[in-house]
């Protein structure tokens, strides 16, 4: 167990947590280390935060400027994007070896999307000033990672473009109707 002490800008409160180690076989089994060594793996597990989560904790709110890429290692997460008129709604349940935050990791933009544990949940983070030391240190794994981020990316767009042409096939079948 080691201690990390960091300070939470959102609620503005300084926390001390306990906290687990990343599991480097876990990290090799994630969407985004799949091509990665068992001693790449490790690599990552030591610049790796870990957070562990309990039901509805909020990990992430959409627009917050957040560009940690989140690993889920154990459990659930909700994805909740807002509609125009506020609604909240879940576009997809995340389950292990799933990663979110890909563009924001990639493009240092704002969340596109709110993350929240469903159930317990255990995450592994990774923030982009770490992975600069990978890059400098480990160019190969740098690569590979940024390969599989993406697949992962082009792997979500694909499912939503096909769940774009399911509801336009609906619609187009019902004219509109319920």
């Amino acid at each position: 167990m080691w201690q990390q002490f960091w300070f939470d800008g959102r609620h503005g409160k300084e926390h001390l947590e306990m906290s687990n180690k990343a599991d480097y076989r876990l990290i090799g089994k994630s969407s985004v280390c799949s091509e990665i060594s068992e001693e790449e793996a490790k690599t990552l597990a030591a610049i790796m935060g870990v957070r562990h989560l309990k039901d509805g904790e909020l990990i992430v709110s959409e627009g917050e400027a957040d560009q940690t890429l989140y690993i889920l290692a154990s459990g659930k997460v909700g994805v909740i994007s807002a509609a125009p008129d506020g609604t909240q709604n879940l576009v997809h349940t995340m389950t292990a070896g799933e990663c979110a935050g890909t563009r924001a990791f990639v493009d240092r933009s704002s969340r596109k999307a709110t993350l929240r544990a469903v159930g317990d949940a255990t995450v592994y983070m990774l923030t982009p000033a770490a992975f600069d030391t990978v890059v400098d240190a480990h160019p190969r794994l740098a690569y590979k990672v940024m390969r599989a981020l993406f697949r992962v990316t082009h792997a979500n767009l694909m499912r939503m473009n096909q769940e774009t042409q399911q509801l336009s096939n609906y619609i187009n079948k019902t004219q509109g109707r319920y």
